[in-house]
């Protein structure tokens, strides 16, 4: 069985008011989980990797077997499967605490890059966040 989980982070100004996104699908398409939230004023980049790490956090005590992760950020992406370097020092605490996490987890995880067009619902639970400008709630 293959969670299939959508995270975004938005920032309007870069650096600029931030939330997230994040919906999380069973392997028949049924929503499981779905979060939004606003973060605060932060980059973009840093806006993705709460994203990642609020979603790790919220199943990292899932029954599941295997989760994939979809994220139209390039760069958080190939950062995690060790593409690229991370070197925006930033960037750097959050990455860790990532990495970590994954090797938290009780089932397989695997982070895959989409087109942004393929992350609407995500996108616009991020951007919901930063309109309500409440903290984090399911």
């Amino acid at each position: 069985m293959t969670h299939r989980a959508f995270t975004d982070g938005a920032a309007r100004g870069n650096p600029g008011d931030a939330g997230i996104g994040i919906l999380v699908k069973d392997e028949k398409g049924a929503t499981v989980l779905s979060l939004h939230g606003y973060i605060g004023v932060c980059t973009n980049n840093v806006a993705e990797y709460t994203a990642l790490l609020t979603l790790l956090e919220r199943v990292k005590a899932r029954p599941w077997r295997r989760l994939l992760v979809h994220s139209d950020s390039e760069l958080m992406v190939r950062q995690m499967n060790g593409q690229y370097k991370v070197r925006d020092r930033g960037l750097k605490p959050l990455h860790a605490r990532a990495r970590g996490l994954l090797q938290e987890l009780p089932f397989e995880c695997r982070l895959v890059h989409i087109p942004r067009e393929e992350n609407q619902e995500a996108d616009e639970l991020a951007n919901r966040g930063i309109d309500e400008r409440v903290p984090l709630h399911a």
